[in-house]
């Protein structure tokens, strides 16, 4: 399990995390949302060590999360890999840097999943469309089979109709595989529709964490009644059975 417990994070005075405490159950998907600014990409880089936390811990199962080698998936696909390295290559760092081996029908089997061609792998990513990217750095993040993996807006990039469509290769991988998802996101249509519970981050601070089917129809603060309302108005929101 993931733990995250009362943890702060400061840049310079200002705290950008104010005891956050959050926690995330293996095969579960918990997305934290709010406004821009809220701190939700500093979360991420606390959980991945990128950051110094002022106080507080983040563990898995117990022990520091570097141990059990979480991926992320970016919010920019293409910038996510070296353009000198075919797509392949950059797939297979993770593996090789774990001391992994490497394992060609595991590889065939979650492009299968992802519908990527694996000749495909043998381009440059700027060789490829956005959502072909964002898919091949999904693919990167599920090749060494992680406990956790940690979403940074995985569909801000994509058109509307890719975004649905990559949603669900991620929900069905994620439920193949039974990795804990963390996702960072302003989309309260894919929070709701697929994760198991909405965390709102405001100002540093988590104000409420709520089953997301219950967050649709009852949110428990004013500031998560406001994001609701504003994705309905949207047309945002919707419930995937």
């Amino acid at each position: 399990m993931l733990s995250v417990e009362n943890v702060t994070v400061r840049r310079g005075r200002a705290q950008v995390l104010n005891d956050v405490s959050l926690t995330l159950a293996p095969g579960k998907t918990l997305a934290v949302v709010g406004e821009s600014g809220a701190g939700k990409s500093t979360l991420i880089a606390a959980i991945l060590d990128l950051v110094r936390v002022a106080a507080g811990q983040i563990t898995w199962a117990g022990a520091p999360v570097r141990r059990c080698s979480p991926a992320l998936v970016m919010q920019e696909p293409r910038r996510a890999f070296n353009p000198h390295l075919s797509l392949r290559r950059s797939v297979m760092e993770p593996l090789e840097a774990q001391g992994h081996v490497i394992d060609t029908s595991h590889l065939t089997t979650l492009c299968a999943g992802l519908e990527i061609a694996l000749d495909l792998l043998d381009r440059r990513p700027t060789e490829v469309s956005i959502g072909q990217a964002q898919r091949v750095g999904i693919l990167r993040a599920l090749i060494a089979a992680p406990p956790l993996v940690l979403f940074d807006e995985p569909l801000s990039a994509l058109d509307a109709v890719t975004q649905k469509h990559t949603a669900r290769l991620i929900a069905d991988l994620q439920r193949e595989a039974g990795f804990a998802a963390l996702i960072v996101t302003h989309d309260l249509g894919y929070a709701a529709a697929y994760a198991d519970d909405i965390a709102v981050l405001r100002a540093g601070q988590v104000q409420e964490r709520t089953p997301a089917a219950r967050f649709v129809t009852a949110p428990q603060t004013d500031y998560g009644r406001t994001l609701r309302d504003a994705a309905f108005a949207l047309g945002a929101l919707e419930r995937v059975a």
